[in-house]
C-alpha cells in the first residue's frame, strides 16, 4: 500500500521512526547477520589491530575467536564489532568449579565489557563425548557467573555437523546416541532463549561422498531442486540440508522452537579436491548472499553465520586445514568477497 506525500510529511516523527525501522532491517538481514572467525594458528599475522581495522574496513560487523587473547580484546575497544568468545573445550573439566568459571569470566569478559560487544560466550567447540560430561556444568557455571556479574550475555555451545544422523531427508535428522549428553543441555539452551550454535560444512561432506554429492549442489550453483523431503521441503543446495538436519534433530530434542546460529562455514582454496580459489570465492559469495533468506524449515528468516576464516593458518595439521583464509597475512584479499 502506498502512503500519500501528504501523510508523510505530516507527521515528520513517524517519518524518522519508520526510516530507523528500514534502516534496521536492512542492516539485519545484510551485513549484519555476516561474521568471520578469526582463528590464530598461522604466523606471520597482523596485528589485533590491524586485524580489527581490516575488519572495520570491509564492513565486517562480527567476529569469532577461539578463546582469550587480551590483545586482540583490546583491540576491539570501542570498535562496534560484535565478538564471539569461545572458552576452549580442554578448559571444561576445571569450569565444573564455580571460582574457576567466577574467575574465567572475571578475567575475560568483565574486564573488557566496558569497550567490547559480547555477542555470545560459547563453552567448548565440537564437544566430543569423552567430555561431554562436563559440558553442562560449564554452562551452567559460566552463566551464573555472567549474571551474577550483571553482565547479560547468552551462553551457548558449538557443534560439530556430524553429531547428527540418519540426516537424509534432513526432516529424520537426530542427534547420535553418543551425544545423549546434549540433551540437557538444549534443555538449558531452551530455558535461556539462547541459540545452538553449529560448524556447518558443505565442503567436507562433498569430499566424504563425492559419489553421491555433486559439486554444484555444495557450491549453491544447482539451477534446479535437487531433492524434495518427505516434508515436501524443496533443497537446492547441501548447505540448507545440512542446517535443516541440526533443525530436525531439535526438535527430537525438545528444542524445537530454538535458533541455530552457523558458528562456522566456508570452503578451503588448496589442499584437497574441489579446493580453489574460485571454489571458494563462488561457495563464500553465494552463503553470504543465500542465508538473508533462511532455509527451506524456517524461510524467510535471515541466518546469522560466520566465515571461516580471516586468515590461513599454517599451523593447522592436514592439507586443506591450513588454507581457508579470505586474506593472505599481508592483509590482500585471496579473492573478492562482497560483505558490502
Amino acid at each position: 500500500m502506498k502512503m500519500s506525500e501528504s501523510r508523510i510529511f505530516a507527521s515528520p516523527p513517524m517519518l524518522m521512526i519508520l526510516l530507523s525501522l528500514v534502516i534496521a532491517s536492512f542492516f539485519s538481514t545484510t551485513a549484519g547477520q555476516i561474521g568471520v572467525c578469526y582463528g590464530m594458528l598461522g604466523k606471520p599475522f597482523p596485528s589485533p589491530s590491524e586485524v580489527v581495522a581490516l575488519y572495520k574496513q570491509q564492513n565486517i560487523q562480527r567476529m569469532r575467536i577461539y578463546g582469550p587473547d587480551q590483545a586482540t580484546l583490546e583491540a576491539l575497544r570501542g570498535s562496534n564489532i560484535e565478538l564471539i568468545l569461545d572458552l576452549p573445550t580442554s578448559q571444561l573439566a576445571d569450569m565444573a568449579n564455580q571460582a574457576n568459571a567466577d574467575k574465567w569470566v572475571q578475567e575475560n569478559v568483565q574486564r573488557y565489557i566496558d569497550g567490547v560487544r559480547f555477542r555470545y560466550i560459547n563453552v567448548g567447540n565440537e564437544v566430543k563425548p569423552s567430555d561431554g560430561q562436563f559440558l553442562l556444568p560449564a554452562m551452567q557455571n559460566i552463566e551464573k557467573a555472567l549474571s551474577g556479574a550483571g553482565i547479560g550475555v547468552k551462553v551457548s555451545t558449538s557443534i560439530a555437523t556430524d553429531t547428527t544422523t540418519d540426516t537424509n531427508p534432513p526432516s529424520h535428522g537426530k542427534f547420535k546416541d553418543e551425544y545423549s549428553f546434549l540433551t540437557p543441555v538444549i534443555d538449558f539452551l531452551a530455558s535461556k532463549q539462547s541459540p545452538l550454535l553449529a560448524n556447518i560444512y558443505p565442503y567436507i561432506a562433498y569430499i566424504s561422498d563425492k559419489a553421491n554429492i555433486h559439486l554444484d549442489f555444495a557450491l549453491f550453483t544447482s539451477q534446479s531442486t535437487v531433492f524434495t523431503d518427505e516434508k515436501n521441503l524443496q533443497y537446492q543446495n547441501l548447505f540448507d540440508a545440512s542446517l535443516d538436519s541440526v533443525y530436525a534433530a531439535l526438535e527430537k530434542s525438545g528444542g524445537g522452537s530454538m535458533e541455530v546460529v552457523v558458528s562456522e562455514s566456508g570452503w578451503p582454496t588448496e589442499g584437497g579436491d574441489g579446493a580453489s580459489v574460485e571454489n571458494a570465492k563462488t561457495y563464500v559469495n553465494n552463503l553470504i548472499q543465500h542465508v538473508k533468506n533462511g532455509s527451506p524449515k524456517r524461510s524467510g528468516k535471515a541466518i546469522e553465520t560466520y566465515i571461516f576464516a580471516m586468515f590461513d593458518e599454517n599451523q593447522k595439521d592436514g592439507d586443506y586445514e591450513k588454507f581457508w583464509g579470505l586474506y593472505h597475512p599481508d592483509q590482500q584479499p585471496k579473492y573478492e568477497v562482497g560483505f558490502n
